[in-house]
C-alpha cells in the first residue's frame, strides 16, 4: 500500500473521530435542553456508559485497521497509518484551537 493510501485511510479515520467526538460534545452541550435537569442516579449512569462507548468507538477508529494491519505482519503499515491518523487529530485538534483563539 502506499504512503498516500495511509494518509487518506488516517484522514478517513480522523474524520469518523472528529464527527462522533462532536456529536457527543453537542449532546453534552445541549444535555438540559434534551433530558431536562438531572433528577436520579440514571443521568450519571448515562453519562459514564456514554464515556465507555465513545471510549471504544474512537479506540476503534483510531486503532483498529492499525492493529489489524500489524497482527497481520505489516508493522511498518500500521505504524505509518496510526502516525498518519495522529497527525490528522493533531491538526484538527490545533484548527479547534485557532478557532477558539480568534473568538
Amino acid at each position: 500500500m502506499k504512503k498516500s493510501d495511509h494518509l487518506l485511510k488516517g484522514l478517513l479515520s480522523a474524520i469518523g473521530v472528529l464527527v462522533y467526538t462532536s456529536a457527543v460534545a453537542w449532546l453534552g452541550f445541549h444535555n438540559q435542553e434534551i433530558f431536562g435537569k438531572p433528577t436520579n442516579f440514571l443521568t450519571p449512569l448515562f453519562v459514564l456508559l456514554l464515556f465507555v462507548i465513545s471510549a471504544s468507538i474512537t479506540g476503534l477508529l483510531v486503532l483498529g485497521k492499525p492493529i489489524h494491519l500489524y497482527l497481520s505482519g505489516l508493522k511498518k503499515e500500521a505504524f505509518t497509518l496510526l502516525f498518519a491518523t495522529l497527525a490528522w487529530l493533531i491538526l484538527f485538534i490545533i484548527v479547534v484551537v485557532f478557532i477558539l483563539l480568534i473568538q
